[in-house]
């Protein structure tokens, strides 16, 4: 394989990951080390391989794993697509499509600032790519020019969403530690205050960081060390000198130091492909890449529509005074010479809160960032595009933070027990929830009464106790209706479920791997987020299919048991579920 970009592999590297041949190596990150590989069938890929010291770590491997389950929601619009990961493995590895093309900041280092319509093009592109990421309720947290490839067709950003696992873990850093790149991190990521969550809105600053840094050769807060830089991302105004019309005003919105007064994602795309202000480079830049216009089209299609609300100039910036080591001290300036920005459209008129970060904070952060030594351990050299373990931001919430509910289903708690004489049915518990059916059917238990927002995620273990018995999970089921999914020996069936008619939407075989009576338990995921519904069975993809019943918006989540088709009239008829969470998924 002739890529510059792949270096030999190494004595100690693996010469397989699971049925992936490793070629050469694409790379080493914080999380571990990425291998250019060939699939079973041919197909060339990349392969992240998790660091050694992380892999013993079972925080880190639960983290790994719910993060891998987010990111397959991702569709694959200017991104690169997350084909396969095992989780469980010796050392657990990630697999990316391959991306053949350099990097935003191999170009810009090699040739300098892109040109007008190539600008537009990296714009457009990681404002799709965003678009796609978000919408899948996931947070890319590291973007930055090294983690967005130039691509034929379209740019590709990389990385999205892992760097989440890799956070709180007692194999890599203590809960006041972040991982990330201090030039392209929002201000609200070096707060203090546990009430201060990381948003979407920290990438649309670093969105805006990225194309600066694409059309001028630096970042807009550049300084001579991280401490300063980090300063100035608290206290100064960005340099956007050398990026001019409403590009440059699209900019400066992205890297307002309030996260409620930048642009969403979506907003930044409608904006650059269809705002009434569009840059004319804009238009260039998909007419001379029809699978870039393609990819912007299919986000906006994905996403939905958003009408305009009327984003106005700029707030006046503030400058930093007396800077030293020792004191920050903040005050307000007149107006950028640039003079007023260009009104943008967005939705939602409302006005925005004022957000100031505390002085004593910011104190904090510079005090942290420059204490001797920290360069040694936590800024590797290379230049100011490295990453940095620094002072907190509200630390990552453990997996199982968040839950809407969780239920061991050992006894009579959230689920209860319940006998149907007429139905020859029901649920009881013996180390699980155990579901009876004597004869052919279907049975649900009474579970929680509780109100569930339309977009979620549950997990649940099931067994299979006896033949022809499916355990059945109906996701926003309400008023007799729902979709329901049916796991069985051989089969996973989804599709909707009103009364008594069952509609089966695509049956997924599990020819390789089926689930074997009485075999120990098999940790299924169900996700429904807007019109897709997935499964995945202990952390693999099974399938996703759309759902788009109107009669079926929302409702709670049911546990109970289905048979299998062609199934014998006499049973009995045995499934056990234990262990289940339900978490809600934000879009």
């Amino acid at each position: 394989m002739s890529d510059e970009r792949t270096t030999p592999l190494r004595p100690r590297d693996p010469r397989k990951l699971g049925s992936y041949e490793l070629i050469g190596r694409l790379g080493e990150g914080g999380m571990g080390t990425v291998y250019l590989a060939r699939s079973a069938a041919g197909v060339l890929v990349a392969v992240k391989m998790v660091r050694a010291d992380l892999a013993p770590d079972d925080a880190f491997r639960r983290r790994f794993r719910s993060e891998v389950n987010r990111v397959r929601q991702v569709p694959p619009f200017c991104t690169a697509e997350v084909l396969d990961a095992d989780p469980d493995h010796e050392q657990p590895y990630l697999v990316v499509e391959y991306v053949d093309g350099p990097s935003l900041a191999e170009v810009v280092e090699e040739r300098g600032p892109l040109t007008a319509s190539n600008l537009h093009s990296v714009a457009i592109g990681v404002a799709t790519a965003l678009t796609a990421i978000h919408g899948a309720g996931v947070i890319h947290r590291d973007l930055k020019p090294r983690n967005v490839l130039l691509a034929p067709g379209s740019p590709k950003v990389i990385d999205f969403g892992i760097a989440r696992a890799m956070e709180a873990t007692s194999a890599h850093t203590q809960t006041d530690q972040m991982v990330g790149t201090v030039a392209y991190m929002a201000p609200e990521r070096f707060a203090s205050d546990t009430d201060t969550p990381l948003t979407p809105a920290a990438d649309v600053f670093a969105w805006g960081g990225v194309v600066a840094y694409a059309g001028t050769g630096r970042t807009p807060f550049s300084a001579d060390s991280p401490p300063a830089t980090a300063a100035r991302i608290l206290t100064q105004p960005p340099d956007l000198t050398g990026l001019s019309g409403p590009l440059r005003d699209l900019i400066g919105h992205a890297l307002e130091k309030d996260p409620a007064n930048r642009p969403s994602a979506r907003e930044l795309l409608d904006l650059l492909v269809a705002g009434p202000q569009r840059p004319a480079a804009s238009g260039a830049a998909l007419d001379h890449q029809p699978g870039l216009r393609h990819a912007a089209e299919e986000a906006q299609a994905v996403t939905g529509y958003h009408a305009g609300r009327q984003l106005t100039a700029l707030a006046a910036p503030t400058t930093l005074v007396g800077y030293s080591e020792n004191s920050i001290v903040t005050q307000p300036v007149p107006t950028s010479p640039a003079g007023p920005t260009t009104p943008f459209l967005l939705h939602d008129p409302t006005p925005r809160r004022p957000w100031v970060l505390p002085v004593a904070v910011a104190l904090l952060v510079i005090a942290v960032l420059a204490v001797g030594g920290m360069a040694a351990t936590f800024w590797p050299r290379g230049g100011t595009d490295d990453p940095v373990a620094g002072p907190s931001f509200p630390p990552d919430p453990d997996p199982d933070a968040g839950l809407l509910l969780a239920d061991p289903l050992l006894q009579r708690r959230l689920w209860q027990s319940t006998v149907d004489s007429r139905e020859q049915a029901s649920c009881s518990f013996d180390g699980g929830l155990i579901v009876r059916r004597e004869t052919r059917g279907v049975f649900k238990c009474r579970g929680p009464e509780d109100a569930e927002p339309d977009d979620l995620q549950a997990e649940v273990g099931i067994r299979l106790l006896t033949a022809d018995s499916c355990a059945s999970i109906w996701m926003r089921f309400d008023d007799n209706r729902g979709y329901q999914v049916r796991i069985c020996e051989r089969n996973v069936y989804i599709g909707s479920h009103k009364s008594r008619s069952m509609t089966v939407y695509k049956t997924f075989p599990l020819d390789d791997t089926p689930i074997g009576v009485g075999a120990p338990a098999t940790r299924i995921t169900v996700s429904v987020v807007g019109n897709v519904l997935e499964v995945l069975r202990d952390g693999e993809l099974v399938g996703s299919v759309p759902v788009q019943d109107k009669e079926i918006t929302s409702g709670k989540v049911v546990l109970g048991l289905f048979t299998e088709r062609g199934a014998p009239q006499q049973g009995p008829y045995v499934v056990s579920f234990t262990n289940i969470k339900i978490w809600p998924i934000e879009r």
